[in-house]
């Protein structure tokens, strides 16, 4: 279980998150909502360790980790897909997928199975570069990078950014299904509303860097997103 606690966060004079007060649980698909610079992705950096939040807490199963580096959160089970992909587009498909070894607990050279199985393209691309591949492919490749290093926490910024629509379905049943599968942790911020209602359990939404409704997906009604998603 992951667990933020009055987790606030400035850019310098720019007050970016307020006090958020967030629980995501093992099992289940948690959407982070909210239009354009509310502090969605901010949120994410805080929780992962790019970022050093200025109060509050993060809390990972009964482990405090709000001072802990980077590299040593994602030895512990965080996992970080970042917005944009970020492959390295002149390394392999499997370069790419060794990259993500470094944040396995237990030190192997060896890609698990069932990533694979996940993306059956990558195993057939593996010796492609990574800038050779279509955008959803390389999205498949960024969660797979991931999931190698055997994250109990998930996160994603905008998934379906610059997808397909055919991969939208397919991404959004992989993460239900490791969430289901694996009782992985899995938090993603998206603006597309029917992948939230789709493949989401749960919600919470942000305006001006506060977490200001949540609950299952099925109550992120028509009203809220009237007042705090419409353009």
């Amino acid at each position: 279980m992951l667990r933020i606690e009055q987790l606030s966060f400035s850019y310098g004079a720019i007050r970016t998150l307020r006090e958020v007060d967030m629980v995501m649980q093992p099992g289940e698909v948690t959407c982070v909502v909210g239009r354009n610079g509310v502090g969605k992705t901010t949120l994410l950096k805080n929780i992962m360790g790019l970022l050093k939040p200025n109060g509050g807490s993060i809390t990972v199963d009964d482990r405090v980790v709000t001072s802990m580096t980077a590299y040593k959160r994602a030895r512990i089970g965080l996992g970080l897909v970042p917005q944009g992909r970020q492959i390295f587009p002149r390394m392999t498909v499997e370069e790419n997928l060794f990259v993500g070894l470094e944040a396995s607990p237990v030190p192997t050279r060896k890609i698990p199975e069932f990533v694979y199985d996940l993306f059956p393209v990558l195993k057939e691309m593996k010796g492609r570069m990574g800038g050779d591949l279509s955008g959803g492919q390389q999205q498949q490749l960024a969660i797979a990078r991931t999931l190698v290093g055997s994250p109990k926490v998930m996160l994603l910024d905008e998934p379906t950014e610059g997808i397909q629509p055919n991969i939208i379905q397919y991404i959004g049943q992989v993460l239900r299904q490791l969430a289901r599968e694996q009782n992985m942790t899995i938090i993603l911020v998206e603006q597309y509303l029917d992948f939230v209602h789709e493949f989401g359990d749960r919600f919470y939404l942000m305006n001006r860097g506060k977490s200001v409704a949540s609950g299952t997906t099925d109550e992120l009604t028509a009203e809220l997103t009237k007042k705090y998603l419409s353009v």
